[in-house]
């Protein structure tokens, strides 16, 4: 059977999978639950037999994603909010972002031209400064008052507002990947010409081993956080633009419920980020202590990681006995 066929075949079980999924969400009647069993077999047969016919192929991924969301929402139903919510961050979460890799690595590289740009373009002119910067944003900067005063920093607010700020970085990220990635990667450009902008005017002062003592112990998170709502906006818009056997309007189905599962997974990233910002940074702390910190959080996501994968696998080896 060719791929054209095998999905013309069988697109109407699989339409009837997720609407039945969707109702197995609420409360089911002892008919659809009996309907959701007897399709839920049906299309994990064509699972199988795309991954041996079709291995390579979007709509194999397609189907074991949707395979394995009924499978889920089958067996979550029975789970509390609390467990669901564990499982989420302990194994989900960390298979996303495994799945999703490469758009991360790409996301990062467009955050750090946009940096390394500007921060060269300052060190070389530091009048190209004002060209970069929005201007509010060069007047509030005094490089030789780095840290003088931190007890005039109010830390709730400045937690809050700067959290709030990164959670609307991401979630513009996100979004941008609707424009077939075009806003995300203005996003994710912009973001690091401010950063190496404002880096290379605190080299021109002298500064450098000072600023960066007061951007990476929130950093390292914060930036990884946007990374992955940068890396899942590319995603979905390199899928809007190769939408290969399946139609755009459903990649972007997909993608959409992808995406706000990354973006839910990186807001407590933004929490801790905030926190550290607006509580640690401004503290009247040694610099070498801020580096610590960085160091401290750099550990911890390189553990969860390694601890979610373990957990992820341990799973899918359990289901594959069942």
């Amino acid at each position: 059977m060719k791929l054209n066929q095998f999905i013309k075949q069988h697109r109407s079980e699989w339409d009837a999978l997720q609407r039945l999924t969707n109702k197995m969400k609420k409360k089911p009647s002892s008919e659809t639950i009996d309907e959701f069993h007897h399709v839920y077999q049906k299309v994990t047969q064509h699972l199988s037999y795309a991954q041996t016919y079709f291995p390579n192929e979007n709509v194999t991924q397609h189907l074991n994603q949707m395979v394995a969301y009924a499978h889920n929402t089958l067996y979550s139903s029975q789970q509390s909010s609390w467990k669901q919510l564990y499982t989420f961050f302990s194994s989900k979460f960390v298979g996303l972002l495994l799945d999703q890799w490469k758009a991360i690595m790409v996301a990062m590289l467009l955050f750090c031209l946009g940096g390394v740009a500007s921060f060269f373009a300052v060190v070389d002119n530091p009048l190209h400064l004002y060209g970069i910067l929005p201007e509010e944003m060069v007047q509030g900067v005094e490089p030789e008052q780095l840290g003088e005063d931190p007890q005039a920093v109010n830390a709730p607010v400045m937690s809050t507002q700067i959290m709030t700020n990164n959670i609307r970085v991401a979630i513009l990220a996100f979004a941008g990947g609707i424009t077939f990635g075009l806003l995300t990667t203005y996003v994710l450009i912009y973001n690091g010409i401010l950063v190496g902008a404002l880096a290379g005017m605190y080299w021109n002062h002298g500064h450098s081993y000072s600023f960066w003592a007061y951007i990476v112990p929130h950093g390292v998170i914060e930036l990884m956080a946007i990374f992955i709502a940068g890396g899942a906006g590319l995603l979905m818009g390199y899928k809007l633009f190769v939408p290969g056997n399946v139609s755009r309007m459903y990649q972007l189905k997909a993608q959409t419920i992808r995406s706000v599962q990354m973006l839910l997974g990186t807001i407590p990233l933004f929490v801790i980020a905030g926190i550290i910002e607006g509580y640690i940074t401004p503290a009247d702390l040694s610099l070498e202590m801020k580096y610590a910190v960085a160091v401290i959080t750099g550990l911890g996501l390189m553990v969860y990681m390694v601890v979610g994968h373990f957990l992820l696998k341990r799973k899918q080896l359990q289901q594959s006995t069942v």
